[in-house]
């Protein structure tokens, strides 16, 4: 029960849940508001994140000095409970402590258990039948962290794993901000202060353009799944559905890790990356097999419908966290690494404005190089280079030798030190250096990018290919040589036949 203004004093604890603060003190919300968190008046906002959200951790990710949300408080009357614990008497019992504790188990613990009885095989009726009466809605973030409070506890990730589906099955329909599945899920994002409707119609936005992705896919597998009720198997629209792998590989690369490693969301990411996985290879299996029995169909029937609750996971649980945790400059980092990636389920992928001409720069660091994919000491980058199992040598735009690698293996051709700065063309006898000149020359008009010559040598067939080297605007900066001994291909497929 809320607290009496005129008969107690208002207690503010940083480390309790908006949401609840809001119930207990009327005057909460508008002060709260005036310190820079306007969206905790939208009531979706505070039933859905306000209660995962504490004062400490909206300070963090608004950027808003504790000590001045404490000190408005202050002003209206409340009292700090950590400076209020350093100045009462430890008079509270034992028991009386457990029975508060008992009273505040969080939502998350109470999700938890409905989980644990799933898991110990209670039937899915059961269980959502008394969720349901203790649950109006359930924040999508508060399934995850109670997943990944089983996988903390001990619970191997393949058993969350194998529950992950009926955990959904169990939440579908109680999800705060849940709407039909071809509307955009309305969940709120305190971190930026807007919903994930907002993020998704920005043109261009990695979170437009995996909601694009799905809609698409969620048409297809309809599509199929109509058609497979008459017995009809289209395997040009399974080929099309099966480009989800490359929806799930974005996903696993650039979505997944980044919850992982900077925001400690684990667990779930690692459960729903595994049934990516085994949707996908399913997928391929079935693809493969021209038997199509009555276990292929009930075995393609089972997977479409995997499928189809993936995309409500993303939809309501997935995107919404995104949207919650990431960075403006997160956002930016995954639409530039995205472009790597072949478009999937006739999408095309529009521009993002606010990243469409920005590279991704490291700061320097020292001690290193800094170079745009990443960061090495001088040690490391030679290492590297030597361990590449090939003869590299950097002519530059001058033709001037200006690097050899040493792997330390025997070379095919030698490079002394001492040709270093010299004329590239000095380096070769006369009956090679036309053809060596003739190479450069194509490569400086841009008639050529690659050269290859295959020869003997040593009794070993070796590939030796010249490229040119040319900056982002084509610029020709110079030409590399490597050479590779390809005798261990030519061994293995002789050993094949």
């Amino acid at each position: 029960m809320g607290k009496k203004e005129n008969d107690m004093s208002k207690i503010l604890d940083l480390n309790k849940p908006v949401f609840e603060l809001a119930k207990e003190y009327p005057d909460f919300v508008d002060i709260f508001a005036s310190l820079g968190f306007a969206d905790i008046k939208n009531p979706a906002m505070l039933n859905s994140m306000g209660r995962i959200i504490t004062i400490n951790k909206g300070s963090e990710m608004k950027g808003i000095p504790l000590e001045k949300i404490k000190e408005v408080f202050k002003e209206h009357g409340y009292e700090i409970a950590e400076d209020k614990k350093k100045i009462v008497n430890d008079n509270l019992t034992d028991d009386s402590e457990e029975a508060e504790s008992k009273e505040e188990i969080s939502n998350t613990e109470q999700i938890k258990q409905y989980l644990i009885r799933l898991s110990r095989g209670e039937s899915l009726e059961s269980v959502q039948r008394d969720f349901k009466e203790k649950f109006e809605s359930v924040d999508p973030s508060e399934i995850m962290k109670a997943e990944q409070s089983l996988m903390e506890s001990g619970v191997p990730y393949q058993e969350v794993q194998k529950l992950c589906d009926v955990h959904s099955a169990l939440f579908h329909g109680l999800t705060s901000g849940e709407v039909e599945s071809d509307e955009i899920a309305n969940t709120m994002s305190m971190a930026e202060g807007v919903d994930t409707s907002k993020l998704i119609e920005i043109e261009g936005h990695p979170l437009s353009t995996f909601t694009r992705e799905n809609r698409n896919l969620e048409k297809y597998l309809k599509e199929f799944s109509e058609k497979l009720d008459k017995n009809d198997v289209d395997r040009e629209l399974l080929s099309k559905i099966r480009e989800l792998s490359t929806h799930y590989a974005k996903k696993g690369d650039l979505l997944y890790p980044l919850l992982k490693t900077k925001y400690d969301i684990s667990g779930p990411s690692t459960v729903m990356w595994s049934v990516d996985d085994e949707i996908r290879d399913e997928l391929s299996r079935l693809a493969a097999d021209n038997n199509v029995d009555e276990k292929w169909m009930a075995d393609m029937k089972a997977v479409i419908s995997r499928a189809k609750e993936m995309i409500y996971k993303e939809d309501n649980i997935l995107f919404p966290i995104c949207a919650l945790n990431f960075t403006g400059e997160d956002w930016i980092n995954i639409y530039i690494d995205s472009k790597g990636y072949e478009n999937c389920l006739d999408v095309i992928p529009e521009k993002f404005d606010s990243a469409e001409h920005l590279t991704r720069e490291f700061d320097d660091i020292d001690g290193e190089i800094v170079l745009p994919g990443g960061h090495f000491t001088k040690e490391q980058l030679i290492a590297l280079l030597d361990t590449i199992p090939l003869e590299i040598t950097f002519v530059d735009g001058n033709d001037i030798n200006r690097f050899f690698n040493d792997n330390g293996l025997p070379k095919a051709f030698k490079r002394p030190l001492m040709a270093i700065d010299r004329d590239v063309y000095s380096c070769h006898p006369p009956k090679i250096e036309p053809m060596v000149r003739e190479i450069i020359t194509m490569f400086k008009k841009g008639i050529q990018d690659e050269v290859a010559i295959w020869v003997k040598k040593n009794g070993k067939d070796m590939l030796v290919k010249y490229m040119a080297v040319r900056d982002k605007n084509k610029k020709y900066l110079g030409t590399m040589e490597i050479v590779q001994d390809m005798d261990f291909a030519r061994k293995h497929f002789e050993e094949e036949e």
